[in-house]
C-alpha cells in the first residue's frame, strides 16, 4: 500500500508560501508558510509539517489501540488522542507526546495502560518516528 501527498512551494522561505494536496482529496490547496510553522503559535496561518505529523501519529495510535482493545474483548466506546509534536528551531523535531483519554467498558486500568503502551510502540507512525522521543499519558474516563 502506498499513499502520496504533494507540496508546491513558491518564493523565499520567509516570504513565500506553499500548498499541500493529498491523494484522498481530504484537503487540496491547503496553505502552509514560514509564519505558520515558526511564528504563529495559535496555528491560524495554515498548516505545517509538525501539525501533519501530529495528525498522522494520533490517528495511527488510536487505530492500533482500537485493534488491541478489540482483540482483548474490550472494544472502546471512544478513544480521544492528542499528539503534541515539538519542533525546536535549529535542532529539529524532538518529540511526540501522546495524550489519551479512553472510554473502554470492562477493562481494568492496568490492562488499559499495558495495551496503550503496546500500541505506542507498535503503531507504524510511532515506528517511523523512531529518531525522536515518543511519550504517552493515558487515562480511562
Amino acid at each position: 500500500m502506498k499513499r502520496h501527498a504533494t507540496a508546491v512551494w513558491k518564493g523565499t522561505l520567509r516570504e513565500g508560501g506553499g500548498v499541500l494536496d493529498v491523494q484522498s482529496g481530504a484537503f487540496a490547496g491547503l496553505p502552509y508558510t514560514h509564519k505558520g510553522r515558526f511564528i504563529d503559535e495559535e496555528g491560524r496561518s495554515g498548516t505545517n509539517p509538525e501539525e501533519l505529523i501530529a495528525a498522522a501519529h494520533s490517528a495511527c495510535f488510536a487505530m492500533q489501540l482500537s485493534a488491541y482493545l478489540t482483540e482483548n474483548g474490550t472494544p472502546a466506546d471512544s478513544l480521544a488522542v492528542t499528539a503534541n509534536v515539538e519542533l525546536i528551531p535549529g535542532t529539529g523535531i524532538t518529540g511526540s507526546a501522546l495524550v489519551l483519554e479512553g472510554k473502554v467498558p470492562g477493562i481494568d486500568p492496568a490492562r488499559f495502560t499495558e495495551l496503550a503502551q503496546k500500541a505506542k510502540a507498535e503503531c507504524p507512525v510511532s515506528r517511523a518516528l523512531g529518531a525522536i522521543k515518543v511519550s504517552l499519558e493515558a487515562r480511562l474516563v
